[in-house]
């Protein structure tokens, strides 16, 4: 039996650089892969990488956050963070996909996108909108795997799929721990308490009805057994990705409509007396 983790030790292994990254699960799960550069706007983003492959004897397209191992492998990649044009590059294959009639895969780990001034300049908020939009109603398949970290909207932009899975220590969240403590705590040292209140682990994303399947790691998480961990991940999206293939397209699209429309609830009548926000000691 599994000794059972605290949302902040989900994190910790969510970000461990020894997990097998988007370009792993290339090499492992995918053959003939033909990656394909830049965003036909301003340059290529290393922190997305993404191409056409084939996976299970069909020919996809498939795009994911890029983090490194070392610090000058991440400062190239600029630690999984895309720019605008990486969101661009991943909607080109998107409506590759579209053309070719090809499913699309989606691999997720980002602790949000770049939040720099140059990112900002490119329409970095309105990169991720469009890719929003184009997802909601792309005529293909689309299946996404939190493999890592899932931040804020720089996960999002990649992650309106029909399909959501997150590995079993993989976090999916609107804002970091230690963002929100300094946002409501105004001290770091609540980034603990801050992780168990914001829900980010994939058993409560799941029982929210925000994912639809946890992949498990194998015993101390994936970083200690990367090939059983692929091995497992190429099943989960084998199976998923068959699934979405018998469903005729137009039907496809009622459901992923039907899907992000059931997400979040609300009560009407008389708002709930407040209560005090737990400490971090808490």
């Amino acid at each position: 039996m599994k000794e059972e983790l605290t949302a902040w030790q989900r994190v910790q292994l969510a970000r461990n650089p020894n997990r097998p990254h988007t370009r792993d699960y290339i090499d492992a799960l995918v053959t003939d892969f033909l990656e394909l550069h830049g965003d036909r706007y301003f340059g290529d983003d290393l922190a997305m990488v993404g191409g056409l492959g084939r996976f299970d004897g069909r020919t996809v397209a498939l795009f994911g956050h890029q983090k490194g191992r070392e610090t000058n492998e991440n400062i190239a990649v600029s630690f999984g963070m895309a720019h605008p044009e990486g969101y661009q590059k991943a909607r080109r294959l998107m409506e590759m996909a579209e053309k070719f009639g090809l499913p699309v895969l989606s691999f997720i780990d980002t602790p949000g996108a770049h939040p720099g001034m140059e990112a900002e300049e490119r329409n970095q908020a309105g990169a991720i909108a469009r890719n929003l939009f184009v997802m909601s109603r792309l005529r293909a398949p689309i299946v996404a795997l939190v493999i890592g970290e899932g931040g804020s909207g720089g996960a999002l932009g990649i992650g309106l799929a029909d399909r959501v899975l997150m590995l079993e220590n993989s976090v999916y969240s609107v804002i970091s721990p230690e963002g929100c403590a300094a946002i409501l705590w105004k001290k770091q040292e609540a980034k603990e308490a801050a992780a168990e209140s914001l829900r980010l682990t994939a058993p409560d994303l799941l029982g929210f009805g925000i994912i639809d399947e946890i992949i498990q790691e194998p015993a101390g998480g994936a970083h200690l057994d990367a090939k059983t961990t692929i091995e497992k991940v190429g099943l989960g999206l084998r199976k998923h990705l068959q699934e979405l293939l018998e469903i005729p397209l137009d039907t496809l699209l009622e459901k992923r409509y039907e899907k992000y429309r059931r997400i979040g609830a609300f009560l009407e009548g008389e708002p709930p007396a407040e209560e005090p926000a737990p400490t971090a000691e808490e």
